[in-house]
């Protein structure tokens, strides 16, 4: 197997990767993407993006991530699909170990993300980003006057579906078990005038047609029969999602949701090595904010490798 050494090695070929890329090969530095599939990142399965900014409505998020990926490409970057099955980082360079090849790097940058739940509810995956999705943040502006249900419990599923009460016409909020009394989130959420609590209540599948989702079945603990709910969308949060950082053998430290520890300029405790985007599990997910991660750590990068003190502003020319 070949043995590709460059100056800048990032696992992962999200908007977080892709823009770290697209800074530092304008900076002249070697750099290496490696992306085991293209398709299943969260930007990648968003049907239509609303809130990049600059980018029209109608443009979907493999569409956005794919300029991501061919302006990085066009200035230099060297994008590779291939899986990692490990790292080293210990020494001036970082190796990065994939069935295709062995690549060493003078600086590494974690972009691998984090992984959503497997699809646990008949319909889910066949209506992934087609009424079925996991930020509401990001869709609920295409639910405005709509009926749309929300799957969970947890904290994240109350804050999202206090989001999707500024749109939809109803917001049915399905839980398999009782908010504790102690949570006033989830009162103050149940209280809303177009909330309908569906409590000990499981969804049992997600109906649609080739324009999408068009409604579910839930069936509760008191009840035989499975009821009909006729809705557009479905935000389900069940478990959450975990970052990718099974790669790593412990090699930098994690906080205890599982996120990288990072500092300002998205360095983590190993030095030469950078993490950003869904990987430091921050608490808004948004393309946007995965983007900045990457200028961020491109940027400390580029003054790293050139033993420069302070940053290089890539937008001033003379």
């Amino acid at each position: 197997m070949e043995t590709i050494e460059a100056d800048v090695v990032i696992v992962g070929g999200g908007p977080a990767g892709c823009t770290c890329a697209l800074y530092t090969a304008r900076a002249n530095l070697k750099t290496v993407i490696l992306d085991k599939n293209p398709a299943v990142g969260a930007l990648a399965i968003t049907h239509q993006i609303a809130n990049y900014p600059g980018v029209s409505s109608e443009m979907s998020g493999e569409a956005l991530l794919t300029l991501m990926r061919d302006q990085a490409i066009e200035y230099g970057t060297d994008f590779r699909r291939a899986q990692v099955f490990g790292v080293d980082v210990n020494g001036d360079w970082k190796t990065v170990y994939t069935p295709e090849g062995t690549f060493k790097g003078r600086s590494l940058v974690l972009a691998s993300g984090a992984m959503g739940r497997p699809a646990s509810f008949k319909g889910e995956a066949d209506f992934l980003g087609r009424g079925v999705s996991y930020c509401a943040t990001c869709d609920g502006a295409f639910y405005k006057g709509r009926e749309v249900a929300v799957v969970g419990t947890n904290k994240e599923a109350v804050e999202e579906a206090q989001v999707l009460t500024k749109f939809a016409s109803i917001v049915h909020w399905i839980t398999s078990n009782d908010p504790k009394d102690d949570d006033l989130e989830a009162k103050a959420l149940i209280s809303q005038h177009n909330v309908r609590h569906w409590s000990k209540t499981r969804l049992m599948q997600i109906e649609g047609n080739e324009s999408g989702v068009s409604g579910i079945k839930v069936k509760s603990r008191s009840d035989e029969n499975q009821q009909s709910l006729s809705l557009e969308g479905v935000f389900v949060y069940m478990s959450g999602s975990k970052p990718i950082t099974d790669f790593l053998g412990g090699q930098v430290a994690l906080r205890e949701d599982g996120g990288v520890v990072v500092d300002d300029f998205m360095s983590t405790t190993s030095e030469g090595v950078w993490a950003i985007g869904d990987i430091r599990n921050t608490p808004f997910k948004q393309a946007v904010v995965a983007a900045s991660d990457g200028c961020i750590a491109a940027m400390a990068i580029d003054r790293f490798l050139n033993s420069r003190k302070s940053i290089r502003v890539d937008w001033v020319h003379a």
